[in-house]
């Protein structure tokens, strides 16, 4: 007979509850360490759906996603001509606040050339740009379809929809839109016609820039990395960042702070729900100090009481993680943010909960251990 199960039987509605609240806690622990994967996969996502082997960017900077970078456009062409290099491809990138159909839109816009690195991988539905002028494609995670117009910039000019990707978005949640670099250039470098009036008035001549944020690269077989990013830095004094920089500095200036306020907030609720464990368990043990009282004059050994305990605790446990996984994994497609259960994070997570239950049980154990044989004949 197995006297834990036997008195969560006879205990079984305060279980119960218990475990659904614990539940409920650590389900929020995982849906955070979901949520942070999800941030970190989204900003990584964008970076390599062209696949470029480096990106020039702004002297002493570290990329055009860390912190900002204007280069001349005519850089794509210096890029080129190293040898070594086989493809290049000139890109901006700017958020842009729009509304469609009477909803606010917040879009991260990458302007590219068509035909060149830069532009959507993989479309879902419809077609790339195939127009220099007013055409999008954006993520389907913006609600946009296809054939619908989208006014954008200070003189709102429509741009219609053609094609969609899945998956696209920001580390910030911000679905990827796509539209020419002549276009991507005006909407964010462009001079307003009144400012343009006011400095020729002060005798200054205000040009449209046609700066870009970044170029990228793809090398030949065989080419090294370093080699063609020491000599884009020596000769054309830029810099070149590779994938796996542009990564790292994508995860430590962008995503660290997000990491930092989620762990906080996942240690908060691992103590609460330790608190929570430990005092129901003390509860029980309380409860039942006269039977435990009477194994002992039985002669039932420390090791079975403190058994008793002991799986009880773990039973809460390992039940309220089982139902907040459960409950992520039913209801994660209903979040505003991409939640990323990682195998590696649930099994992480796990051996803490089995932690706290052997810490949350301690107290109990103490108690049930300093118990005299003696009051299983006290009234």
């Amino acid at each position: 007979m197995n006297l834990a199960i036997r008195d969560i039987r006879h205990n079984l509605l305060r279980f119960v509850l218990t475990g659904v609240g614990l539940g409920g806690l650590l389900g929020i622990v995982i849906t955070m360490a979901g949520i942070y994967q999800g941030a970190l996969a989204d900003a990584l996502r964008l970076p390599r759906a062209s696949n470029p082997a480096l990106w020039v960017v702004q002297p002493k900077t570290k990329g055009p996603f860390a912190e900002p970078s204007r280069i001349p456009r005519d850089t794509r062409d210096l890029v080129r001509r190293i040898p070594g290099v086989t493809a290049s491809g000139a890109v901006t990138f700017q958020t842009v606040q729009a509304t469609a159909e009477g909803r606010n839109l917040r879009l991260f816009v990458v302007g590219y050339e068509p035909g060149r690195l830069g532009g959507p991988a993989i479309l879902i539905a419809g077609h790339g740009i195939t127009e220099s002028h007013y055409q999008m494609v954006a993520d389907a995670s913006s609600g946009l379809r296809v054939g619908e117009q989208v006014p954008l910039g200070p003189y709102g000019d429509h741009y219609t929809v053609v094609g969609l990707t899945r998956g696209m978005v920001t580390s910030a949640g911000d679905p990827v839109a796509w539209i020419t670099l002549l276009d991507a250039q005006t909407l964010q470098f462009s001079v307003p016609p009144p400012l343009q009036r006011r400095e020729k008035a002060l005798g200054r001549s205000p040009i449209a820039t046609a700066d870009i944020n970044a170029v990228l690269v793809r090398l030949g077989p065989g080419v090294s990395r370093a080699a063609v990013a020491r000599e884009i830095d020596r000769w054309k004094h830029l810099s070149a960042v590779t994938v796996s920089q542009e990564e790292g500095y994508l995860t430590v200036f962008v995503i660290e702070k997000m990491q930092r306020q989620l762990g906080m907030f996942m240690g908060i609720l691992i103590v609460v729900s330790a608190v929570i464990i430990a005092l129901i368990v003390y509860t029980l043990t309380m409860d039942k100090l006269r039977s435990i009282a009477t194994l002992k004059l039985l002669g039932a050994p420390d090791r079975t009481i403190i058994a008793l305990i002991v799986q009880q605790a773990l039973i809460l446990g390992v039940a309220g993680f089982a139902l907040g996984v459960g409950l992520v994994w039913a209801f994660k497609g209903y979040f505003p943010r991409r939640v990323q259960m990682e195998p590696w994070d649930i099994v992480i997570l796990f051996a803490i909960t089995v932690v706290v239950c052997l810490i949350a049980s301690a107290l109990s154990v103490r108690t049930a251990l300093r118990i005299n044989p003696a009051k299983a004949l006290t009234g």
